[in-house]
């Protein structure tokens, strides 16, 4: 249960929802727009079945951003609320796909029904009754690092895969209760809708997936084991919603470890055990250049795009008020 000082952090919202939007264009231009006067950062995906994104900023500026949202038309956001020391992205992107979250190939109609969401604080209860199928909806990099007991891995590489595992190892569990999670639970929506298309009958989700779960829950209730991933530069957090223990391979964008450094491949910012044999030298030359830049950078006391900026650093760089 995140329980911390906010003060001199950035506000981080991960939201989602699925609705059905004609007028994409007019909200890509008034989400842009306001977070690059506001100085916010991350990422909002935009589709004919909804909205999708993490963004960070100040506390003051991401209230309003929740605000614009809500004049949009986003009413019913799945919403998480943390917190960090450092912005956690380099940059602003708000673009607009064909899915929110890529997996079908086309957007889905927001008004058919899709699995039961289920409070993070009766979840327990449910994945502690034997007939309930555990199921993390999630790839193996995030599966790897965390996860709930007794849960079934899909053990793909991307979700547009986990099609494939729904279509080839599930539909034999047609009838049986299926426990869904993921991270912040859009996948799990995305899923139960193609589930329940092709007639599975008992699907529940972990409603706001891992990170509600993890805010709601204390250390003494909570079932999570391991750390989560997240898609920002935190790369995981732990139980306490805090910036967790693993590093980006830069190579291969995989978490990795402590442990993981000392195997052979490592090379801070170019490679790692799992992908330094399939890298180009060339490649792995062109991340040597980016992080020499970096460095010089750093000495030079000069801004540059990986820059991971503290709160007071980014307050004095865009001349932002504290208050």
């Amino acid at each position: 249960m995140q329980n911390i000082n906010t003060n001199q952090q950035f506000k981080i919202f991960s939201f989602y929802q699925f609705i059905n939007l004609n007028n994409t264009k007019i909200i890509e231009n008034s989400i842009f727009e306001f977070s690059s006067l506001k100085k916010i950062r991350g990422t909002t995906i935009l589709s004919k079945e909804g909205i999708n994104g993490t963004m960070a900023g100040t506390r003051d500026n991401m209230d309003e951003f929740l605000y614009l949202l809500k004049s949009l038309g986003f009413n019913q956001l799945n919403l998480k609320e943390s917190y960090s020391f450092e912005m956690p992205f380099y940059r602003l992107k708000v673009k607009i796909k064909k899915e929110i979250v890529s997996m079908l190939n086309n957007p889905i109609n927001a008004d058919l029904p899709r699995a039961t969401h289920v409070d993070s604080k009766e979840w327990n209860n449910l994945i502690n009754d034997d007939d309930v199928l555990i199921l993390d909806v999630r790839n193996k990099y995030e599966t790897d690092i965390g996860s709930f007991n007794q849960a079934i891995t899909p053990e793909s590489n991307s979700f547009v895969e986990f099609k494939n595992f729904i279509d080839n190892k599930l539909t034999i569990n047609k009838n049986k209760k299926i426990a869904m999670y993921c991270t912040g639970g859009i996948r799990c929506e995305k899923a139960s809708f193609y589930m329940k298309s092709i007639g599975f009958n008992n699907l529940y989700q972990l409603d706001g997936g891992i990170l509600k779960y993890l805010e709601d829950n204390s250390s003494e209730n909570n079932k999570w084991n391991g750390e989560c991933f997240v898609f920002d530069n935190r790369v995981s957090v732990n139980e306490e919603l805090e910036p967790g223990s693993y590093e980006l391979c830069r190579g291969c964008n995989n978490p990795i470890s402590e442990e993981e450094k000392l195997l052979n491949g490592y090379e801070k910012d170019v490679s790692c055990s799992k992908c330094y044999k399939k890298s180009s030298e060339s490649r792995k030359n062109n991340f040597r250049e980016r992080s020499k830049q970096v460095e010089l950078a750093k000495e030079r006391d000069q801004s540059y795009i990986y820059d991971s900026l503290n709160y007071n650093q980014y307050i004095k760089e865009y001349n932002l008020d504290k208050s």
